[in-house]
């Protein structure tokens, strides 16, 4: 294999890298629970943008209820957006000369 196409490639793979990290920032996904009666909003980097609650939920005695809720939302979005990442980096690694089995980002 030719050493400069190689480096050349590497180079591609680092600036295409860079361009998803920015790009992931602008990524937003809402998890849902409860039927929806709990929502969350996170970024692409793993950040709450918002949270909505039904206000129904807002009771004393069903703090426990509410709060497994809002933990449970949070975990849909963050599931939402490893799907939406991998997809992207699937498509970004599309047709180069991987080992099989390699994932990135390492």
């Amino acid at each position: 294999m030719d050493i400069n196409k190689l480096m050349k490639q590497a180079g591609e793979m680092q600036a295409k890298m860079q361009e998803m990290q920015e790009s992931l920032a602008d990524i937003e996904a809402t998890g849902e629970a409860g039927g929806g009666m709990v929502k969350v909003v996170m970024n692409g980097k793993g950040y709450a943008k918002a949270v909505a609650i039904e206000r129904s939920l807002m009771k004393e005695d069903e703090a426990e209820i509410l709060e497994d809720l809002i933990a449970a939302a949070i975990n849909d979005a963050k599931s939402k957006l490893e799907e939406e990442t991998q997809a992207r980096m699937k498509e970004m690694t599309q047709g180069l000369p991987l080992p099989p089995g390699m994932k990135l980002p390492f």
